[in-house]
């Protein structure tokens, strides 16, 4: 995603709000962040809203989304 998603808690924000989603959300070098989600689609459609709106201070301008083979991904992890 594209924006003010850097700095804001991001990140941390969406790994305390991934209940019963695994995956992982990090930083990149072009100021974006880049978030896997895994689970169930309820689930996942909850999570990436709160993706899509931000928490607290973000602003998120783009979201990119792509169905991928799931990897087996145990937990949520910040990187």
């Amino acid at each position: 995603m594209r924006g003010l998603v850097q700095g804001v808690g991001f990140r941390v924000a969406v790994a305390r709000r991934a209940f019963g989603v695994a995956g992982w959300a990090r930083n990149l070098r072009d100021g974006g962040v880049e978030v896997v989600l895994e689970g169930e689609p309820e689930a996942v459609a909850r999570v990436e809203a709160l993706v899509r709106e931000g928490p607290r201070g973000a602003r998120v301008d783009e979201v990119e989304a792509d169905d991928e083979e799931p990897e087996g991904i145990d937990g949520f992890r910040v990187r």
